[in-house]
């Protein structure tokens, strides 16, 4: 590893050598995907092939037929098309919990890791990634409790302020501190399943205190490489919307599926852009 490279710079060169590992996650979501709207799709076939609603939306999507269509009493419930997507979404965190442990240990090794190693890293480090998890969704939902009831009752001051821009830019500083606080909880827990997996460390604890420490020895640097990677998929989702809206036919239905798998495999990318981030700051920090 270069030293004299930034974060970003060594972050991404692990993604490029490892790109395997979006491939396979984004596969993996879009079969999960897939099976998830079968429901949907077996439903609403039962009453479009019978219906002349059905080449309203071959023209493109439209809202009021889609609520037409939900309304109907041949539709059925809406929770029997929509439970089997939640149960297939709760499956695949569950599939990335399990299989980022892997991840993390390929991100921090000089070489190709065999398959053994790969699903031995998984195995091992299983049930702390779990006890990690749990932690992360206690901090970070007890964070963001806290702060939005505190920038909520700011917002109901400032509404009975007569500055009449005043709610706006409450609620743009409320937004950016959150986000903030939240991607600083996010890069801790990156650390620490970095420290667990490399470390092979059995007390998630002892990972999260050192994660502490080396957050706050990089803390700006590591701030503004995860900030600036979130802009980047910003954009990205924002020019993808641009370009569905312009270049892609209303009637087009592979145009539009190509598009936003697209979108959704550069997102999925800049996700495991942080976390090699994460691993290359661990690196560093261990010489």
């Amino acid at each position: 590893m270069n030293e004299k490279s930034g974060l970003l710079a060594t972050g991404a060169a692990i993604v490029g050598r490892h790109k395997r590992y979006i491939v396979w996650f984004f596969i993996l979501n879009l079969v999960l995907a897939r099976m998830g709207a079968s429901a949907f799709r077996v439903q609403a076939g039962h009453l479009l092939d019978h219906s002349l609603h059905a080449d309203g939306l071959l023209r493109g999507f439209d809202w009021g037929i889609v609520g037409e269509l939900l309304s109907n009493p041949g539709f059925g419930s809406t929770e029997a098309v929509t439970t089997p997507g939640m149960i297939l979404a709760a499956l695949f965190a569950v599939v990335t919990l399990v299989i980022l442990p892997g991840v993390f240990l390929g991100y921090a090794s000089l070489y190709r890791i065999s398959r053994q190693e790969f699903f031995r890293a998984c195995g091992q480090n299983l049930w702390r990634f779990v006890r990690l998890a749990i932690l992360f969704a206690i901090v970070a939902g007890i964070a963001a409790g806290i702060l939005h009831g505190i920038f909520h009752a700011l917002a109901k001051l400032a509404d009975a302020s007569s500055y009449e821009k005043l709610p706006f830019y409450v609620h743009l500083i409320g937004f950016t501190l959150i986000f903030l606080v939240l991607t600083k909880i996010r890069i801790w827990f990156d650390l620490a399943e970095a420290d667990v997996v490399v470390s092979d460390q059995l007390a998630v604890r002892k990972s999260l205190f050192k994660s502490i420490r080396q957050f706050r020895a990089q803390r700006f640097r590591l701030l503004g490489a995860y900030v600036a990677i979130s802009m980047v998929a910003l954009l990205v989702l924002a020019i993808g919307v641009c370009v569905w809206n312009v270049a892609v036919p209303s009637a087009s239905i592979w145009g539009a599926f190509l598009i936003s798998q697209l979108i959704l495999l550069l997102l999925l990318a800049a996700r495991f852009w942080q976390r090699a981030v994460a691993v290359s700051c661990l690196l560093r920090s261990r010489g």
